[in-house]
């Protein structure tokens, strides 16, 4: 052989082999869950069917067999609430206190323990393994009858949703809707404000989850502190009758400062001011009409959808468990919906010629539910 075809194959080999790493370079960066391109490999591409609290309509809320079937039904996304114990963690619940509806009494964390019995306490007094002693899946709600029952269920933190989640979803595909659960008007019975962002940001970001987390709250002043502290955490304003004209709530702002010049339009205008992402409005009650107060209106709106979406925000409104209303909703462009329901509400949206999320294999699901559950 010659010396230059030598040369040439010793000059196509440097090539190759230049041109491979530069590949397996990008396949690492494109891999890595801590990168903004891992999200594209995700259920942001499928139509936003929201489990709320798990999907509660179907199984006992906010506890670990919650979410395990909100992932064997599909949802796009896994709604959630948090609150702040006594010492400082982060539980997943809806309510601020314990409610005797949805949790029973087991034993005390020491004998004689003054606070005992827990339930009827506000989270916020209790700690976390007082919190962990009571039974919070024996007992069916009364509006939901179907709800499967899990006795001896405990209360989980965010760290423990997080574990279980990962290990049915390796790849880290589903999204997450987490809300602060603090009361506005009643700052003692809950943490504060900067107590659940920086507590709940410190978990969301040492989480696979990260990048795959829309936070959402009633309460708007703590969208605008983690806005803040992270401009790249997607939020999600909260709305309802009891919070619509009630600036403590919106972070001090007024709706009839905005120029409409319909009420709707006014919600998203506010939303936007506080750089929400997404406006999270009510969908099932109606609402005296500002025009004539003897008349009703629906909450959510086609107006308030058409000018969240003129202002670059998305509308998923709750809590939707009847089709008829996910019928109108989709109709008027709502981009996602929550919903107790969401094996129902993806089937609907898979009729409508939706694109929607794949089911987890329940095999793998529960095989990790029952070793999570250990942990609990």
């Amino acid at each position: 052989m010659n010396t230059d075809l030598l040369s040439f194959f010793a000059q196509w080999d440097s090539m190759a082999h230049i041109a491979f790493l530069a590949v397996l370079g990008s396949f690492l960066v494109s891999a890595s869950p801590t990168q903004n391109s891992f999200s594209l490999n995700s259920n942001k591409k499928f139509y936003d069917v929201q489990a709320h609290r798990g999907g509660r309509g179907n199984t006992v809320e906010s506890i670990l067999p919650s979410f395990a079937w909100g992932l064997v039904d599909g949802s796009t996304t896994l709604e959630l609430d948090n609150g702040i114990t006594l010492d400082g963690e982060v539980i997943v619940w809806h309510d601020v206190g314990i409610m005797p509806e949805k949790c029973r009494d087991t034993n005390p964390v020491v004998p004689n323990d003054p606070m005992f019995p827990y339930v009827g306490k506000l989270v916020a007094n209790l700690t976390l393994a007082q919190i962990q002693t009571l039974d919070c899946g024996s007992q069916r709600q009364a509006n939901y009858p179907q709800q499967l029952l899990y006795p001896g269920a405990r209360i989980p933190t965010l760290r423990e949703v997080f574990d279980f989640v990962s290990c049915a979803d390796p790849s880290h595909w589903v999204l997450w809707n987490i809300e602060s659960k603090i009361d506005a008007r009643l700052p003692n019975r809950t943490a504060g404000v900067q107590d659940f962002v920086q507590k709940q940001h410190s978990i969301f970001r040492d989480s696979p989850y990260y990048r795959s987390i829309t936070y959402q709250s009633f309460d708007w002043r703590t969208l605008v502190a983690m806005k803040e502290l992270d401009p790249t955490i997607t939020t999600s304003a909260l709305i309802d009758e009891d919070t619509l004209f009630a600036p403590e709530w919106l972070a001090g702002l007024q709706l009839d400062s905005f120029p409409g010049p319909s009420l709707g339009e006014q919600m998203a205008q506010a939303a936007h001011a506080i750089k929400a992402d997404i406006l999270s409005p009510i969908a099932t009650v109606l609402i005296p009409s500002p025009e004539d107060p003897s008349e009703s209106v629906k909450f959510t709106t086609q107006s308030l959808i058409d000018e969240a979406h003129r202002l670059g925000m998305q509308v998923k409104p709750w809590t939707v468990n009847r089709l008829d209303i996910a019928d109108e909703l989709h109709l008027w462009g709502a981009d996602g919906i929550i919903t107790d329901y969401p094996n129902v509400v993806r089937r609907w949206a898979k009729q409508q010629g939706l694109s929607v999320a794949p089911k987890y294999p329940k095999q793998r699901v529960f095989s990790c539910l029952e070793k999570h559950m250990q942990k609990v």
